[in-house]
């Protein structure tokens, strides 16, 4: 890294290692890993960040910007989106896992297409870790029931904790965006 980056913090480095197996790792890989670390400064540099998952579509990914955009306006607070960090990984749940030890905050927006972030939602609930700084702003439709019963009883455990926010417009997105921590 060159003298204009910040270094990464150590224990930032150690969670990465923890997650991911040394001998899985070729020189190339962890050469990506330590860049995209190097492009994740404004996490440890706020007090808090955002890493806000969702459906990368053209307008379920305007919403998403929407919230991003949102939390971006609090003070000493940083929201991004997985795309936001570039480079291609081989392993992107390895990529989602290191990005979601760092943060302090994983923000699901769910909607009904089915290129949302089904992978993902399950990642949350079954690591105590990421779910217990995990929120769902799930949308909610009048005509229809469109999701599944895997993503309902995700939604049940985020509903029972008090970290599912439900919303119908933009103008609803906005409102229980702004009602994060």
């Amino acid at each position: 890294m060159s003298d204009s980056v910040p270094p990464v913090p150590e224990d930032v480095l150690t969670s990465a290692m923890d997650r991911l197996e040394d001998e899985e790792i070729s020189l190339a890989d962890n050469e990506e890993i330590l860049h995209a670390l190097s492009e994740l400064t404004p996490v440890y540099e706020n007090d808090r960040s955002y890493f806000v998952l969702g459906n990368y579509d053209r307008e379920p990914i305007r919403r998403l910007n929407l919230v991003v955009d949102r939390l971006n306006r609090r003070q000493d607070a940083y929201a991004f989106r997985m795309v936001d960090i570039r480079g291609e990984w081989d392993n992107s749940i390895q990529k989602f896992c290191l990005i979601a030890d760092i943060v302090t905050y994983l923000v699901g927006v769910a909607e009904k297409e089915p290129s949302d972030f089904l992978v993902e939602q399950g990642l949350l609930v079954g690591t105590t870790e990421y779910f217990s700084k995990s929120h769902v702003l799930k949308r909610e439709y009048e005509d229809a029931h469109p999701f599944g019963w895997m993503q309902d009883g995700v939604f049940e455990l985020f509903d029972r904790e008090g970290r599912l926010y439900r919303w119908q417009t933009e103008e609803d997105l906005v409102d229980v965006s702004e009602t994060l921590p």
